[in-house]
């Protein structure tokens, strides 16, 4: 089963959280409506910036206490150097879901329609 290490952030990128997950969209669904668990409405972490695949829980596992260890100025680098713009990467899993299951994006069913 795949493993997944993330990084999560607020809208304002002050609050960095590590975290593992077999299922990205599950874990941010919950992040997103459980938004006063830990943190006030602006400190909401929503943002999906950075994550990896793993093979096995261990190399998870592996990976998770190595980039916990990390300094905020590590993760920064990190996260930069695969999302300069710190997008929220949930949109392209959404989409590729999507795909997936044979639900056609939008654009993709109007250009069918003409």
């Amino acid at each position: 089963m795949k493993k997944y290490v993330y990084l999560v952030t607020d809208r304002n990128r002050s609050c960095l959280h590590v975290g593992m997950s077999t299922d990205l969209m599950k874990t941010m669904n919950f992040y997103r409506q459980m938004p006063n668990l830990f943190f006030d409405s602006g400190q909401q972490l929503n943002r999906l910036v950075y994550f990896e695949e793993l093979n096995s829980e261990n190399s998870a596992m592996q990976r998770f206490n190595l980039i916990s260890k990390y300094t905020r100025i590590q993760k920064d680098r990190m996260i930069r150097l695969v999302n300069p713009d710190w997008i929220d990467l949930t949109l392209g899993l959404d989409f590729e879901r999507m795909l997936m299951s044979g639900i056609q994006p939008v654009n993709a069913m109007t250009r069918n329609l003409s």
